[in-house]
């Protein structure tokens, strides 16, 4: 059995239940992937969004109703063994990937801060940008269930307010686009183990100044909620669960304050009522 078919089936066979499934849950729960949808499936190389492709790629082969997908790689400047490590892990894996060049690294890189943030932000506009060029409608995007769960703690402890990871977004500046998170329900740990069951190796970071991620602030933090969930844990398997299905179950009898549509509202507004 070939690499790409091995790949594939794994994902329907030794992981079902660990992948195909929660991807499945996901796409029909959040309805991310609609009839007639084009989509764009962002590949950066790294686990997280190979994977991604590849279930919707199988997906589109087993799938109730019609839909279709670009495959996309931006190179934003990568090395080029990164960029090879790309190119071969969508020729073996048989992603029919286009891939466009960028230099928003080295335009990042000469910024006097947050250049990891302006390097998001750059990338997620070229990513629209050549997605609404081959007709799509919706972007796809990797990040997984783990993320979510760090992104919920992160805003808490480090922004004081509640507020997660969506599974599905309108863009706010590509009008009639929508990104979409179909792995929102895979947990990381599966992720890497269909990796390495498959033999694949992916790209990290692969920024050419903070190679591996540990010296952005972002990821430091992200980071400390990963150490921080694992020492949990410990204590109580289901912590993880929990968090993800706290922000599921808001009582808003018992918030002091929330916002909605941007405006804030207080207990106080209906108390004496």
């Amino acid at each position: 059995m070939e690499l790409y078919e091995k790949a594939e089936v794994s994902i329907v066979k030794k992981y079902r239940s660990k992948i195909w499934i929660p991807f499945i849950s996901a796409v029909k729960k959040y309805r991310l992937i609609e009839e007639g949808d084009k989509i764009a499936v962002c590949i950066s190389g790294g686990k997280d969004s190979t994977l991604m492709a590849k279930c919707i790629q199988r997906l589109q082969k087993y799938s109730d109703f019609p839909f279709s997908a670009e495959y996309l790689v931006m190179d934003p400047g990568y090395s080029k063994t990164n960029r090879k490590r790309i190119e071969a892990n969508s020729s073996a894996l048989h992603l029919p990937v286009r891939i466009f060049n960028t230099n928003i690294f080295e335009i990042a890189e000469k910024a006097d801060r947050s250049p990891c943030y302006l390097c998001a932000k750059m990338r997620r506009g070229c990513l629209y940008k050549h997605a609404r060029e081959l007709g799509c409608n919706k972007i796809a995007l990797g990040h997984h269930l783990d993320d979510v769960i760090e992104t919920t703690l992160m805003s808490m402890l480090y922004s004081a307010e509640i507020r997660t990871m969506m599974p599905k977004l309108h863009s706010a500046h590509y009008g009639g686009m929508e990104l979409i998170r179909p792995l929102y329900l895979v947990h990381e740990s599966d992720i890497i183990s269909w990796g390495k069951f498959n033999g694949l190796q992916f790209l990290r970071c692969a920024c050419r100044f903070t190679e591996n991620c540990s010296d952005g602030l972002k990821e430091s933090k992200r980071q400390k909620m990963k150490q921080l969930i694992a020492e949990l844990k410990q204590e109580n398997p289901d912590v993880d669960k929990n968090i993800f299905h706290s922000t599921e179950n808001v009582n808003l009898d018992t918030v002091v304050a929330y916002k909605k549509d941007g405006i804030s509202h207080s207990f106080l507004d209906d108390y004496a009522k």
